[in-house]
């Protein structure tokens, strides 16, 4: 484990618990005593924990994390549902992203791919999203013409939000959005952390001919603080195969395609 993967454990283990102690981290992550307290101060300098007598504890700015330590959580199954949404893309296509790290590594997939095939360089893509680190990385593949919507920057996950979006996006037509989302409640609909990332992402949706989540299995099953849409404007979810088969049928009933990703199945309890 590198110094970034163990900074973004190290924070996931405070959000997940409360506070941690130092002697726990020396325990779990088999590093030393000085490595974890330096470790700690770093993200404790950052603002994204309290660092305390003996640990850490969850501060208000560690609800969620900045995309930078978000990256490496789950990596093998968020890189398997990028690659398969990439395949999903088609000559002359308007897809459409909103901000996150699996839709960051997809459409980062869907710009080698557009580049690298000649099906492609006759008749490139279009792509909206709201996230200026993705329009970033595609902005300088030649086959892509990369429109963002307006709006004011949100740091923590690079996405744009806000009443300006409303201007652009229900004068545009999308023919693909691909949509990451921090829940998936099997009733009633799909979840962000945020209202203000919910509400441009429901107006992106609102755009889209057609919506295909991007989700691992982690999401599904739960809601989120805000609601971006219900079910029904869902076409697809890809997903990876530590899925629980329960919420594959769930899906399926529903009329929704569910596409899972990597060959890791997940195992129901004996």
């Amino acid at each position: 484990m590198n110094r970034q993967e163990r900074l973004a454990t190290l924070v996931e283990l405070v959000v997940d618990r409360g506070s941690i102690r130092v002697e726990d981290v020396v325990a779990e992550l088999d590093v030393s005593a000085a490595t974890v307290r330096r470790d700690l101060d770093a993200l404790a300098e950052q603002q994204l924990i309290t660092r305390t007598r003996g640990g850490a504890s969850a501060n208000t700015t560690t609800g969620e994390l900045p995309l930078r330590y978000r990256a490496v959580t789950r990596p093998r199954q968020k890189a398997n549902i990028a690659s398969a949404a990439a395949q999903l893309v088609t000559p002359g296509e308007v897809i459409g992203f909103n901000g996150g790290t699996t839709t960051t590594l997809a459409a980062y997939e869907i710009g080698v791919r557009v580049s690298a095939e000649d099906t492609f360089q006759d008749d490139g893509i279009t792509l909206v999203t709201n996230a200026i680190n993705i329009a970033n990385d595609l902005i300088v593949r030649p086959r892509i013409r990369v429109v963002v919507t307006g709006g004011v920057v949100r740091q923590r996950s690079y996405e744009l939000i806000g009443p300006l979006s409303s201007l652009v996006l229900p004068s545009i037509s999308v023919d693909t959005l691909f949509l990451g989302i921090n829940g998936l409640d099997l009733a009633t609909g799909i979840y962000a952390n945020h209202d203000g990332e919910a509400e441009v992402n429901a107006a992106l949706v609102g755009a889209a001919e057609r919506v295909i989540v991007l989700a691992d299995s982690s999401k599904l099953g739960h809601t989120a603080f805000a609601r971006i849409a219900p079910l029904s404007a869902v076409a697809a979810v890809i997903t990876d195969r530590d899925v629980n088969p329960a919420h594959v049928r769930a899906l399926t009933a529903q009329g929704i395609e569910v596409i899972q990703t990597g060959d890791q199945p997940f195992k129901e309890p004996s």
